[in-house]
């Protein structure tokens, strides 16, 4: 085997992969569907993918297989791509020390992606489908930045309405919860893998909306009958593209959406199912009461972290996140921000503090082989920001607490959607509202209050004083000194020469 023969990835081939090479020892025709996966993207490939298959391997879950889904374009090539390659997908771990390359197998087949949803209702519908599981971004839930339903989405209030088929996800899962209801079936548990503090609460929350606008019946039933438990999930997971493909090439395989990743997983679910479950446990998924301080913990902390990395990595040119923590001065933001800011706002977990965790972010972030892109991680800072970072701000002031370091990030992310690097060059629409964002960061050039305005993402901060007045200093500081003074003026501490006050002549 060389790098110009790779081996096609395909169930017949599976016997010709090269030495080394982890693969399916079960027999993959056997395998039944019992969940349908809406967003089969590199994420759900590496984590709950991987955990399906690891049970598997162990010949248990046989009848737990995923049925691909999705209801954007990018599925159906996605679908395209995974079908021709008999839903097979590499892993290729990404570790200095220890690099494992494995072929995985959990999905059995992938639903046709069509307007109105009719496959994917009929596949949902099936009893034998016991797990609806998502991952379709934290930006896809409908949610305000206040964490409230937009009722003011158009694809959401036509789904609400009833006229038609479905056009959303939910939508879809609500028309076939109604049909199993019809046929005297059990509903199916709701299982969002989406980086969303209480996702599955935001998951039932839309499911029953558009239920209730159904058919009130509907409604009640499903919140008697089914479940949406919590899930905390956690991998970094980079983006696939031809640099990819390549390394799976030279590795002997040929796939045409591998899938690299860290080898640090987590996946932490509130025991709450319908209809049953696979035992994941037995392969280190952590079956829990309560999710909460497991998934406030990796939101405040990994989430939001990523945040603070990526929009001044952005501005300064990095490429990379692990680029961003070669920058001491971007490193020194992290810690100093996560440590002194958020941590204390975040509860220990059973067998981590939160300064243990701020370290094992710091390490993962930092590892040279993840290339993990700021402008992949930047994306759609209007749900991130929203979900990871605010949620902080507001338990800052509530608290009293220092939040210097949490408004430079907000300053940075409004600096960064005025699309230009401090070196000149463009950042490209980076957010599903970029227009609006745009127009917010440059009307913020000589107002800072009008990036807080943007209601939709900071509700009423813009009345909070404390935290208003910090960020229009920090707009200031990076407009008139740069982003790399500022960041060393945060790490210095608030105000006098080592903030922003004393390097931008304050509010």
């Amino acid at each position: 085997m060389d790098e110009l023969s790779p081996v096609p990835l395909s169930d017949r081939d599976l016997d010709r992969l090269p030495t080394g090479v982890l693969r399916p020892r079960y027999d993959r025709a056997t395998l039944a569907p019992g969940i349908v996966h809406i967003g089969t993207g590199n994420f759900h490939r590496a984590h709950q993918g991987w955990y399906l298959h690891r049970l598997m391997q162990e010949g248990m879950a046989r009848d737990w297989a995923v049925l691909g889904a999705g209801v954007r374009t990018a599925d159906a090539l996605m679908r395209r791509r995974l079908l021709a390659q008999d839903g097979l997908t590499t892993l290729i771990q990404l570790d200095p020390e220890y690099r494992a390359v494995e072929v995985t197998g959990a999905m059995a087949g992938f639903v046709p992606v069509e307007e109105g949803h009719g496959p994917l209702i009929a596949a949902m519908a099936d009893p034998r489908i016991r797990i609806v599981s998502l991952t379709v971004t934290e930006g896809g839930y409908f949610r305000t930045g206040a964490g409230a339903l937009d009722e003011g989405d158009a694809d959401l209030a036509h789904d609400a309405g009833g006229a038609g088929a479905p056009r959303t996800a939910f939508g879809a899962m609500v028309a076939a919860l109604a049909a199993r209801r019809a046929a005297g079936h059990r509903p199916f548990t709701g299982l969002s893998c989406d980086n969303l503090q209480g996702n599955g609460e935001a998951l039932r929350a839309v499911v029953l909306r558009l239920a209730a606008a159904r058919d009130p019946t509907l409604a009640r039933w499903i919140e008697a009958e089914g479940a949406f438990p919590n899930a905390m999930v956690d991998c970094i997971v980079p983006a696939t593209g031809e640099a990819e493909r390549g390394m799976a090439r030279a590795l002997g395989i040929a796939d045409a959406v591998p899938v690299t990743h860290e080898p640090f997983r987590q996946w932490v679910i509130e025991d709450r199912f319908a209809d049953g479950r696979p035992p994941l446990e037995e392969v280190g998924v952590t079956f829990v009461e309560s999710v909460h301080d497991h998934e406030a913990m990796k939101l405040r902390l990994l989430n939001a972290g990523h945040q603070l990395l990526a929009n001044a990595g952005e501005l300064l040119g990095h490429a990379t996140i692990a680029d961003c923590m070669a920058d001491a001065d971007l490193a020194g933001f992290l810690r100093h921000v996560l440590a002194g800011e958020a941590a204390p706002h975040v509860a220990p977990v059973p067998d981590r503090t939160p300064a243990a965790y701020v370290d094992l972010v710091a390490r993962r972030f930092a590892n040279p082989m993840i290339r993990d892109t700021v402008r992949r991680v930047a994306f759609d800072g209007t749900a991130r920001h929203a979900t990871f970072v605010l949620p902080t701000v507001r338990d800052a002031l509530a608290a009293g607490a220092p939040l210097d370091g949490l408004a430079l990030a907000e300053a940075l992310w409004a600096r960064m959607c005025e699309g230009e690097r401090e070196d000149g060059t463009a950042i490209e629409p980076n957010d599903p509202r970029w227009q609006a964002r745009r127009a917010a960061a440059r009307a913020a050039r000589a107002d800072p209050a009008a990036w807080l305005r943007q209601r939709e993402v900071y509700g009423d901060l813009l009345r909070a004083e404390r935290f208003a007045s910090r960020f229009a200093a920090w707009h200031r500081a990076i407009c008139g000194r740069g982003v790399r003074a500022a960041l060393r003026a945060c790490i210095g501490g608030p105000g006098g020469a080592g903030g922003a006050t004393g390097i931008a002549g304050g509010p």
